[in-house]
This record gives structure tokens, sequence and C-alpha cells, in this order.
């Protein structure tokens, strides 16, 4: 992580005093189609005036999150739950990553429009929003940028989603058993080069505390 830089003040200088750090100004360093590098000028709870390095994307829309990530359940009559995931090469990994379905939201869309619209381009499948979470931050070390994680049931048994198509070429549609998860993505990064997003990997985390069954219970301390 970046260390902020920090103004210098002379001797005689009286340290400045605030309780809330906030913004004084923010300058264009580099930008393109997608992304920009902005210089930001802040003044931290001690006084003391720093600089951060941010990334920003160019195509936050008024008042949204820039983005949706999907957890999509897909449920089939004689058939675990599973959950579906794309695995795509990454230009900035060097390498593929395994991934919940996830894309920008369009001018004038909504997060749950933006999530069906998206995991149909992706994997085919067509589902049914069940959960929205608020505005959430990816990586706010680095950048501004924001995201919502919708919940979809698929319903497995309906025609459209037997045999779904994909509309994007270069995305690999891989279904996790929800009982299995955090062991099967283990499995895969024992056999592939891939890396894994760290959405996916806490919420395999969270799946094995969940479908942990205790054999008996815990000991009450004195």
């Amino acid at each position: 992580m970046q260390s902020p830089q920090v103004s210098t003040m002379s001797n005689c200088e009286e340290p400045k005093v605030t309780t809330a750090p906030h913004i004084v100004k923010e300058g264009l360093m580099a930008s393109g189609k997608w992304v920009k590098l902005e210089k930001t000028t802040y003044v931290d709870q001690a006084g003391n005036t720093r600089t951060w390095e941010t990334v920003k994307r160019t195509t936050r829309q008024t008042n949204s999150a820039d983005g949706v990530g999907i957890i999509a359940l897909l449920k089939r009559t004689l058939h675990k739950d599973c959950v579906v995931m794309v695995k795509q090469f990454r230009p900035p990994l060097g390498c593929c990553s395994l991934e919940f379905p996830a894309g920008l939201i369009d001018e004038g869309e909504t997060a749950e429009a933006a999530a069906l619209r998206e995991l149909k381009e992706e994997t085919g499948y067509k589902g049914e929003v069940v959960g929205v979470t608020p505005v959430t931050c990816l990586d706010p070390g680095l950048s501004n940028c924001t995201t919502q994680i919708i919940l979809v049931n698929i319903n497995g048994d309906d025609m459209e989603n037997i045999n779904p198509t994909q509309q994007l070429e270069f995305v690999e549609v891989i279904l996790v058993p929800l009982d299995e998860f955090q062991m099967k993505i283990d499995d895969l990064l024992k056999k592939e080069k891939i890396v894994v997003d760290s959405k996916v990997y806490i919420f395999a985390m969270g799946m094995v505390q969940a479908f942990f069954k205790p054999r008996e219970l815990p000991v009450l301390k004195q």
C-alpha cells in the first residue's frame, strides 16, 4: 500500500488540528478510456496535509455504484445447488481469474437490471433477483470504485436454462456445488494457474462455517 506524502511545516508553525479528515482538492494525473489517475490532496485527523494517488473509473453514473457482482445460485431437480462462476483471462494479472459474474452499470440502469443483463451475457442463464446489498467499496486503498452484490436464483429446470447460450466468447462458465464450494476451488487452484477473486474466497470461507456442524455444543467458560 502506498504511504501518504506529508507536507512539512517550519518550527514556528503551530500544528493544525481537525476532528474530521477531508479532501482539499483532486488533480488529474493521467486518463484513459475506462480509468483515470488523480492526485488527491487531503487533511488527516492530526491536521496534516497529505497526498494520495487515486484510481477512478471514467464510467461512473450519478448516484450509482460503478458495477455489480452476481452471486447466482443454480437450482435443479435432483442436483446439488451450484454457484455459477466465470473464469476469464485478466490482462492486469497475466492469467485467468475465477470470479462471480460481474459488470458495470449502464446509464439509467438499476443495479438489479444490470445484474440480470450481465448474468445473461456472461453465462446465458436467466434468473430472478432475491437480494441486493448496499453500495460497497472494492479496494479503498487504491480506488473509489464501488459495487453492489446481487443475489440471484436460477431455475435450472426452465427450458431456457437447461442449455444456456453465452453472449461472451472468452468467458468459461464453471458450476461449483454450494456445499463443497471451498474444497472445489482449492482443487482448481492445485490444477490450474489461476487467481481467485477475494470476494469469492471470502464467500467460500463463509460457506464452510455455514455448513460446519460440531459434534457437540461448546462448553461455556467459567
